[in-house]
């Protein structure tokens, strides 16, 4: 692959040569702004071998490096190691720490080059308020990458299915309603979504174009009339179209969503979020029709409604039920020296797979022993997979996608007896947990005022994590959902979206000692309204999910008497949600792991 990935580079810049290109930029993004790819649009992973989620790569003549943040260092430095491309770790998670790289060494009047339909505006214009002093131009019409890859892969053609409203909670009429009396507030004709979930969740529509997101690629124009739909229409069931047209969706051509836009008669202004649309969308759009402003079919599609809340409940069951199942087979075949991370990962899928309504996992699952489960992200597979064994830990993050909801859950238990460090790390990590769960706080508080409660008493120690604590999780949608989360930094809307009734958050604090082990627990919560005093309207949250906590890594003496009622509070409710769905054996093994803590 080292050599592979040296060729490639040799033959982009043989490209950026013919353009007079000195920088290329090429990030881990598509035109709709996806965290996971669909296969077309993996450029940054086919030509540096990087295969996490986050991270740009920046190509000069004699340099190319990978800025990623801390989740993937160790990751990284093992996939770059010997291809020619430097790993730049960033200091803030998502920061584009890489254009202050560019500001300070490329020459003045130098060029650079990128797909403009994989950067937002925002971006955009954050590399020319950065290079524009320089005197740096930057030319964004260039896919020089698609020049390269012979074989690229086309457009994703998965088939596109409804979303019952059993399951939605709310008709695609209704819907587009909302956002239409949003759009005459707002004096606007047109709101341009680029965004895959935003999407399928305003249609009730769910597809399989991108692995682990059950959305299609597409775009959509609502409007307060008529809305345009922008996509292969041999992916949709003819049923489907008519349904769409009898509620005024219009269904077009994927290609012509530029024309579109810039053939809109004179009157039709257009509301887009510069952090979501591409640069050659808006400049598809003529000057006076553009609108900037949020989008906010995120935060409508974040507050899940009644019905939404009882399916993401009913699917915490259903893998709360694998997960107990998948420990007790991981207990009775330890000592069979046959067990490995891969075996894990595949186990506990077909083992969601079995509760039923089980559509697929919502990431890979993260199975990490010992020191592999330091790297945040690891991922197992058939090449680099390690055998367990009765001693160290196991950090097991993975998730399912249920027709009725999404999960992530994260466990981390020992496999032997673990060390006394150990133990005190996890119970830090978990008071952290807890300390989060039971805040309470006051309406429009943001998940940057939040993220230090759950990092509190690492800190006290002198540990801390490089992620964030939390993101937000969708209704069988993807697994990070923007807006609202914990972080750490201000930098993305995850730090500073305000907290609302209805919204279902991550909440995951760790610890990861290099080359040893890693710690993680995590909980999905909902955030609900607790009261209203003369200081004004507060919030708090409820844990959704189902699994008990590996009192094994657990050092009592560590915890307050609050924090061990949590713990047996919990528990409680863990096995009285649990065990109707379990044999007998199984419920006798799940009620000795919910032990009460003394």
């Amino acid at each position: 692959m080292k050599q592979i990935t040296s060729l490639r580079l040799s033959s982009l810049r043989r490209e950026m040569d013919k353009e007079n290109i000195d920088a290329y930029l090429i990030p881990s993004a598509d035109p709709h702004q996806s965290e996971y790819l669909p296969a077309r649009w993996k450029t940054r992973e086919w030509l540096s071998g990087f295969t996490g989620s986050a991270g740009i790569l920046v190509i000069t003549a004699d340099f190319a490096g990978l800025w990623t943040d801390s989740r993937y260092f160790i990751q990284a430095e093992n996939e770059l190691a010997g291809s020619g491309i430097e790993l730049c770790k960033q200091v803030i998670p998502h920061a584009p720490e890489h254009i202050d790289w560019l500001a300070e060494n490329l020459p003045a009047k130098s060029t650079v080059g990128c797909d403009g339909y994989c950067f937002t505006l925002g971006q955009l214009e954050a590399l020319e308020q950065k290079l524009s002093p320089r005197k740096i131009d930057i030319n964004y019409r260039l896919d020089l990458v698609d020049r390269i890859w012979n074989d690229r892969p086309g457009l994703p053609k998965g088939k596109i299915r409804e979303h019952e409203l059993r399951f939605a909670g709310l008709t695609r009429a209704e819907k587009l309603a909302d956002i239409g009396s949003e759009l005459e507030k707002r004096k606007v004709e047109f709101l341009l979504l680029p965004t895959l979930d935003d999407i399928a969740w305003t249609l009730n529509l769910r597809g399989s174009d991108v692995e682990f997101n059950p959305v299609f690629v597409a775009y959509l124009m609502v409007g307060r009339l008529l809305s345009y739909l922008f996509i292969d229409s041999g992916k949709i069931p003819d049923k489907i179209i008519q349904e769409l047209q009898e509620d005024a969706v219009i269904v077009k051509p994927y290609d012509e969503m530029e024309s579109f836009l810039a053939d809109l008669p004179s009157k039709k202004n257009v509301l887009f979020d510069p952090a979501a649309v591409s640069i050659r969308l808006y400049d598809a759009i003529v000057e006076r029709k553009r609108v900037r402003g949020p989008n906010f079919v995120q935060g409508m599609k974040a507050v899940k409604n009644a019905v939404e809340i009882a399916g993401m409940e009913k699917a915490m069951v259903k893998d709360g039920i694998a997960l107990v199942k998948l420990f007790i087979w991981l207990e009775q075949n330890l000592n069979s020296g046959k067990i490995s991370e891969a075996g894990v990962a595949e186990k506990l899928a077909s083992l969601r797979k079995a509760e039923g309504e089980y559509v697929s996992e919502s990431f890979p699952a993260i199975v990490g022993y010992n020191g592999n489960g330091a790297i945040i992200h690891y991922r197992p597979d058939a090449k680099h997979s390690a055998t367990l064994k009765p001693q160290g830990i196991l950090l097991l993050d993975s998730g399912g996608q249920y027709l009725h909801g999404t999960t992530d859950i994260t466990r981390t238990v020992a496999l032997g007896k673990p060390t006394d460090g150990q133990k005190r790390n996890f119970t830090l990590v978990l008071k952290g947990c807890i300390a989060l769960t039971r805040i309470k706080f006051p309406e429009k508080t943001t998940g940057v005022q939040l993220d230090a409660f759950a990092r509190q008493f690492l800190w006290q120690a002198g540990l801390n994590y490089g992620h964030g604590t939390g993101h937000g999780v969708g209704c069988f949608l993807l697994v990070h959902e923007s807006p609202q989360g914990f972080a750490a930094s201000a930098v993305t809307s995850r730090g500073t979206s305000f907290f609302s009734p209805g919204m279902v958050t991550s909440n995951e604090p760790g610890f990861y000692k290099a080359g040893e082990y890693g710690i993680r627990v995590e909980n999905l919560i909902l955030c609900e309204f607790s009261e209203e005093t003369a200081y004004g309207r507060f919030l708090s949250f409820r844990t959704l999910s189902l699994c008990p906590v590996d009192q094994n890594l657990i050092d009592q003496d560590l915890l307050s008497a609050d924090e061990k009622k949590w713990v047996n509070d919990y528990h409680n409710e863990v096995f009285s949600k649990l065990s109707p769905g379990l044999s007998a054996e199984e419920t006798d093994w799940l009620k000795g792991k919910c032990t009460p803590i003394r």
